[in-house]
Order: structure tokens, then sequence, then C-alpha cells
């Protein structure tokens, strides 16, 4: 199937651990975690924890929510606010799969980027 040019390409599933996640690096703007989880949902959400910022792509998985691993906060991958009784939010994107495929939407790249022509660069 042909997507509309709003999704940009970022990954196969299989490229993301069960439980895990994959850091994408998208010129000027923070780094995006695409998590999965064990059922093959994909969520995708700035790598920073509301509290301070930690890297939430090395934290824990736990169904549909990681904890982090600086300060132990838990957020919600759906949405990514922090579960009581922490309070906060980390900007989440949208996710398309098709197939095993994952995207992103480009224009919510752009709009949070310095750039128009922001490009999703998957990390190594």
């Amino acid at each position: 199937m042909t997507l509309p040019n709003d999704w940009q390409h970022v990954c196969s599933i299989d490229d993301i651990p069960l439980s895990g996640a994959r850091v994408l690096r998208v010129v000027g703007q923070p780094d995006i975690a695409v998590f999965r989880t064990l059922d093959d949902q994909v969520f995708a959400l700035r790598d920073q924890c509301p509290h301070k910022g930690g890297p939430l792509s090395q934290g824990i998985v736990h169904g549909a929510r990681v904890t982090c691993p600086l300060h132990a906060w838990v957020i919600e991958l759906n949405g990514g606010s922090a579960v009581e009784p922490d309070v906060g939010v980390t900007p989440c994107y949208r996710v398309r799969c098709e197939g095993r495929e994952i995207y992103l939407h480009r224009i919510e790249l752009a709009e949070r980027a310095d750039s128009p022509e922001a490009e999703v660069c998957i990390s190594p």
C-alpha cells in the first residue's frame, strides 16, 4: 500500500526490541523514542522525561508504560502523561503501522523542528 506523502517511514517494527525502544534523530529537535510493547503496539514520544529530561528510550517498558531510568517516573506511552502522583507530559507523535513498517507524521515532525525540511535519521 502506498501512503500519502504526509507520512515518513522511520523503521521496521523488527528494528525495535520487544518491550524496548529505538531512538530516532531528527534535525532541529530533540530525539524521538519509538517504543514496541510485547503485543506489538508502537508508540512514539520525545525521548525526554517531563521531570528532568531523562532518556525514556533507556527506560523499562511494561505494558503500555515506560519507567524513566533516572528517577523512576512512569510515563504512559499513549499520550505521554506521567502516572499519578507525578504530573507532566512528554510530547507524543502520531504513529502509523503498515504491515511491519512504521511511519511518523511528516508535517508533525516539521512543525516541531526548526526547519520545515526536517528529515528523520535513524541512529545506529
